[in-house]
C-alpha cells in the first residue's frame, strides 16, 4: 500500500524545456545522474537551474542498499573518456560547483577511485575556478583509495553516513557505521585543507538521541558540513518509511548541528547530498578568500 505523503512533501514541478536541454547534455556524452538513477525529488528544480550530480562508474552498483533505487549488478566497463566528459558538460552548463558521485565498484582493484581523480584532475584542467565536490563509495576503507581522490584535490570530500549505526545492517548492510567514519577522519588526516561532509536519512526508525549522537560521531571526526533529509520510498521493493519528520523537527536538528559547530548544516524534508550544495561552495569560498587576505596582511 502506497503511503500518503503529508503538505509539506509536495513535488515541485519542472521546467521541461530546461530539463530536456540538460538531458540532452548528459545523453550526448553518455553520462550519467545520480538525479535519475536515485529517483532524487529535486531533479525537476535542479535541473531546471541546469546543476545536476554526475554518476561515474557506470549505473549499476555492485552493492544493494535498502534505501537506494539505483540498480545493483555487475559493474559496467570503464569509459576511458569519462572525465574529459564530464568537465566539458560542466563547461558548457556554465557550473560553479559541481559534484561527483558514483555506484559502488567493489570489483575493481582500486574500488574506482582513480577514475575520481582522473575526473577531479580534468575538472579543475577544464574549469579552473569550479568548486569540485566528491561523494564517494567508502572504498571498502582502503586508505591508498582515499589517498588517491585526495591527492587530486577536491574542494569538498562527501561520504554519507545515511543512517544512525543500530539500523545499518538494515539499511546499508554492505558498508559499517565505524567504517565510514574512518573514511572521513583518513581524507583529513590525509589533508586538513579538504572540507569534508556528511548526511543523514530520517524516516526509517532512529530516535531523536540516535540521530544527535550520529551528529556528534560526525563532529568529533572533524566533519565540516552535514546534510539531514527525510527518507522517501523509491519503490515497493525498498524499505517502508517509518515516519514523515516534521520541518520544525528538522529546523531543531540544524540548530543542535549548528552548536556542535558545523560549519555548513543543511536540514529539511527535501535536503540531499548535492541538493543546492553550492551555499556551502559559497561558504567555502568565503573563508578561503577571507583567510588568503589575512595572510596577505
Amino acid at each position: 500500500m502506497t503511503q500518503r505523503l503529508p503538505e509539506w512533501l509536495t513535488i515541485r514541478l519542472p521546467r521541461p524545456d530546461t530539463i530536456k536541454e540538460v538531458e540532452g547534455m548528459m545523453r550526448a556524452k553518455s553520462l550519467h545522474t545520480v538525479c535519475e538513477s536515485a529517483r532524487c525529488p529535486n531533479l525537476p528544480e535542479c535541473w531546471s537551474k541546469k546543476t545536476a550530480t554526475f554518476m561515474i562508474l557506470g549505473d549499476t552498483c555492485t552493492r544493494s542498499c535498502g534505501f537506494c533505487a539505483i540498480k545493483v549488478g555487475r559493474g559496467m566497463q570503464l569509459d576511458p573518456h569519462e572525465a574529459d566528459n564530464v568537465a566539458e558538460v560542466t563547461r558548457d552548463l556554465g557550473l560553479k560547483h559541481v559534484v561527483v558521485t558514483s555506484v559502488a565498484r567493489d570489483d575493481l582493484a582500486d574500488e574506482g577511485s582513480m577514475q575520481f581523480a582522473d575526473t577531479i584532475r580534468a575538472l579543475h584542467r577544464e574549469n579552473p575556478n569550479v568548486i569540485v565536490e566528491v561523494l564517494t563509495p567508502d572504498f571498502k576503507g582502503k586508505k591508498w583509495c582515499i589517498k588517491n581522490v585526495t591527492d587530486a584535490q577536491p574542494e569538498i570530500y562527501n561520504h554519507n553516513i545515511e543512517t544512525i549505526e543500530r539500523l545499518h545492517t538494515i539499511v546499508r548492510p554492505q558498508a559499517k557505521y565505524q567504517r565510514t567514519l574512518d573514511v572521513l577522519r583518513i581524507v583529513k588526516e590525509l589533508d586538513p585543507r579538504i572540507y569534508t561532509k556528511s548526511g543523514i536519512m530520517l524516516g526509517l526508525g532512529e530516535t531523536r538521541e540516535e540521530v544527535v549522537e550520529t551528529l556528534q560521531d560526525l563532529r568529533n571526526i572533524g566533519v565540516d558540513a552535514v546534510t539531514i533529509g527525510q527518507y522517501l520510498r523509491p519503490t515497493m521493493k525498498h524499505l517502508p518509511v517509518s515516519e514523515f519528520v516534521h520541518p520544525k523537527e528538522f529546523k531543531e536538528y540544524e540548530k543542535i548541528g549548528e552548536d556542535m559547530g558545523f560549519a555548513f548544516v543543511a536540514s529539511g524534508p527535501f535536503i540531499r547530498s548535492s541538493y543546492n550544495a553550492i551555499e556551502f561552495s559559497k561558504k567555502v569560498m568565503a573563508e578561503r578568500l577571507a583567510k588568503q587576505d589575512a595572510v596577505s596582511a
